[in-house]
């Protein structure tokens, strides 16, 4: 993807195209669609299959990617990591302005409290099949926390918050059951599956949060 396309999509409003066609414009995965992404339906899969076959027959292709600039650079990284959360610039902005203001270092602490965010953990607790399925219940007043319904998909959880699926939801849950995938859950969260709900044990380290992203790109971005 150029530097002119992506400066032109950086103020956009939430993506609504196909969710592979950004993965193949990033040239990697974003699992974006969650459990399709660990399958051989992933169109990254698919595609790293079609070039190694033509690569074993043509040789090295002669198709060159056009260099980005610095700020070129910076920009796609944020994009990439806007696009893994799903989230709207005017959002992730915010959260980031946040996270800017908070002590540590700011890349750090803004892939925490998106970590936080309620409908990531909820895809992370493998009760949805993708973060938009996790936002689509969340939305719906699906889960439960400390007691109250929440339906807003940017709610940031605390240490030891407890997520329960509303009982009066099971029915409805059930009809759109997360399929196996290969991710594990993880270590900062606990699960019991047979009471759908979970614990936030504490909140995640770096080494936790596991999104092929540079942070420190995404800083210097927004500190330009």
């Amino acid at each position: 993807m150029d530097a002119d396309r992506l400066r032109g999509e950086e103020y956009k409003m939430k993506y609504t195209g196909p969710s592979c066609k950004l993965c193949k414009s990033a040239n990697e995965k974003l699992f974006l669609k969650g459990a399709r992404c660990y399958t051989s339906k992933c169109a990254i899969t698919r595609k790293s299959e079609k070039s190694s076959k033509r690569s074993r027959t043509v040789g090295r292709t002669s198709r060159r990617r056009t260099k980005l600039s610095d700020y070129g650079v910076r920009l796609a990284e944020k994009q990439k990591l806007r696009r893994i959360y799903g989230l709207s610039e005017k959002s992730f902005k915010n959260l980031f302005n946040i996270a800017s203001k908070k002590k540590g270092n700011t890349g750090e602490v803004f892939l925490t409290l998106l970590e936080r965010r309620i409908d990531n953990v909820v895809f992370k607790m493998g009760f949805a099949n993708s973060r938009a399925h996790a936002r689509q219940l969340v939305g719906h007043k699906f889960f439960i926390v400390g007691g109250k319904k929440v339906n807003i998909p940017s709610y940031l959880v605390k240490e030891g918050e407890i997520i329960k699926l509303d009982p009066k939801r099971q029915g409805k849950f059930d009809k759109s059951l997360p399929v196996k995938t290969e991710m594990e859950i993880p270590l900062w969260l606990s699960v019991d599956s047979k009471k759908s709900e979970g614990k936030i044990l504490r909140v995640p380290k770096r080494e936790e949060i596991s999104v092929p992203v540079e942070e420190n790109l995404i800083v210097e971005f927004y500190s330009r």
